[in-house]
């Protein structure tokens, strides 16, 4: 099971996935003062407001960090299938695959990805077939 964590305020719940992380740090670059990525709790939603968090989350290329309205709850798993597949050359990163897919690992199990997908281009990963940014280091 993939492991999920969330940072709550009053209004907003942030959602990050690690394991669908590529390490791009556009969220960071964006919004240093929330995304802390050397600290402890690196999500600090109390430095900005909820407008600004959501358009940094908005930023994440991967889909790894994603949010809801906390008074809201939490969202239902989306249904509706998107209408098309867009996929994008990340330059010195990964390649993008926007839309649902069904991935066929190399072992014969299957994943469904939702939203967006990043595929390793380079082979330094420790997440085979997808992107950990490994290639930063």
């Amino acid at each position: 099971m993939e492991k999920i964590l969330e940072y709550s305020n009053d209004e907003l719940t942030v959602v990050w996935k690690p394991a669908t992380c590529i390490h791009s740090a556009k969220c960071v670059h964006g919004l240093p003062e929330v995304f802390k990525p050397k600290e402890r709790r690196w999500i600090q939603m109390e430095n900005a407001s909820t407008n600004e968090i959501i358009a940094a989350i908005k930023g994440c290329p991967s889909g790894a960090l994603s949010y809801y309205m906390t008074a809201e709850g939490k969202p239902k798993e989306e249904e509706a299938q998107p209408e098309g597949t867009k996929v994008e050359v990340i330059e010195n990163g990964p390649l993008m695959v926007y839309g649902t897919l069904n991935v066929i690992l190399a072992d014969g199990t299957e994943e469904q990805k939702k939203r967006a997908t990043a595929f390793c281009r380079c082979g330094k990963t420790g997440n085979n077939p997808f992107c950990d940014g490994s290639h930063n280091k």
